[in-house]
């Protein structure tokens, strides 16, 4: 949020940095019932100005616009809109920056991240929780007078219940970096990286309803959030038609892609399935992973065949290091042949590799995609 840094509490010309701000949009008093919620969602009242939020907890305007915007917020000029929550907000980000456990630059990432993160979230809940529980119980009742009580019945449970999960996810987030060999790898890690992707989802778009399709995305992305988290893995994001997870070995990854794969293939109302997987460093950043394995894995994606995965040459040598997938089916039945002459149990595998052609991928130079599956 933008204002005057001189504290004057006028407003500089749109020319000077400062967005003009729509009066009309912008006024919450035209809605009571809005500015009724706010104050109970919030636990507070409208009281300050950014300029005065800012100077009451003690923090440059120019810092105090960086983190507001990084939360997601628009800049409102002078509008008297912030209440004694945002200036503590605030002040314990600069705290944190002036003790020095966060550098300014990571103070502001935080709040990015969170911003991101809870909007998001934010969104879903009014969109798709609260407006199917807000419809009017009685006749003649209206969407207004059922709305104000239900958040505050459902206000203190949400809060405790997303402060749990949040905690819950970051003592796992924690466990897995303090086990990271050394302090490089705590940043950029060893991972195997699968995207899912649905055919024919462009073509789909154009023959079924909104509300369908809108219900068809639900269901894949539930199924496929619930297989990656079952399995031991990490859903990274969902794209619509897509989703991409990560998993700290080869064998986890491998089970997640096959399982996706049988569980579409059994469902009539979803579309085929692909998958691709490549394993190798990865750069982690604000809950997304970046890098070269990352795009491969998008790559081999797309040129998988219906209904099958397939994986880079780094992947299937992870999978052979580890006795889960045999270097050859020569080998496995040579080493299977041995053991019954020794009288001893043949080694078992959990999954199949069958080298495919090499050929160019985009951006990637020429690579050597193998077909993953279970091994009968």
């Amino acid at each position: 949020m933008t204002v005057d840094d001189t504290g004057s509490g006028e407003v500089p010309e749109v020319g000077a940095g400062v967005p003009e701000v729509d009066e009309k949009s912008e006024d919450p008093e035209k809605d009571p019932l809005a500015l009724r919620l706010e104050g109970l969602i919030l636990g507070a009242d409208r009281r300050y100005t950014p300029f005065q939020a800012a100077r009451s907890a003690g923090v440059s305007m120019e810092l105090a616009s960086r983190f507001w915007r990084a939360m997601g917020f628009p800049d409102i000029g002078q509008a008297k809109a912030l209440t004694e929550a945002d200036v503590l907000a605030l002040r314990r980000l600069a705290g944190l920056v002036e003790a020095g456990l966060l550098s300014e630059a990571m103070a502001v990432q935080v709040a990015r991240s969170t911003g991101q993160t809870t909007a998001r979230l934010a969104e879903w809940q009014i969109d798709s929780f609260l407006e199917g529980l807000t419809e009017p119980p009685e006749p003649g009742m209206t969407r207004t007078e059922v709305t104000y009580p239900l958040v505050e019945l459902l206000l203190p449970e949400l809060e405790e219940f997303l402060v749990y999960v949040w905690r819950r996810q970051l003592a796992a987030a924690t466990g897995r970096v303090v086990q990271a060999a050394d302090d490089e790898e705590m940043v950029d890690r060893r991972l195997a990286v699968g995207f899912a992707d649905l055919v024919g989802f462009t073509r789909l778009t154009r023959r079924m309803e909104e509300e369908e399709l809108g219900e068809l995305v639900e269901a894949f992305e539930t199924t496929a959030a619930d297989l990656v988290a079952a399995h031991g893995g990490r859903l990274i994001k969902t794209l619509g038609d897509e989703v991409l997870y990560a998993a700290d070995d080869a064998g986890t990854a491998a089970e997640i892609a096959l399982r996706l794969i049988e569980t579409m293939a059994n469902d009539e109302t979803m579309p085929e399935l692909r998958v691709g997987i490549a394993f190798g460093t990865v750069t982690t950043r604000m809950g997304d992973v970046f890098g070269t394995t990352v795009n491969l894995a998008s790559r081999l994606t797309s040129i998988a065949p219906r209904d099958a995965v397939l994986v880079d040459g780094a992947f299937a040598e992870e999978l052979t290091r580890t006795g889960d997938a045999p270097a050859s089916e020569a080998d496995a039945a040579a080493l299977a042949e041995r053991a019954e002459k020794e009288g001893e149990e043949p080694p078992t595998y959990r999954f199949a590799l069958q080298p495919m052609w090499q050929r160019p991928v985009r951006g990637l130079g020429v690579v050597e995609p193998w077909l993953l599956a279970r091994r009968s």
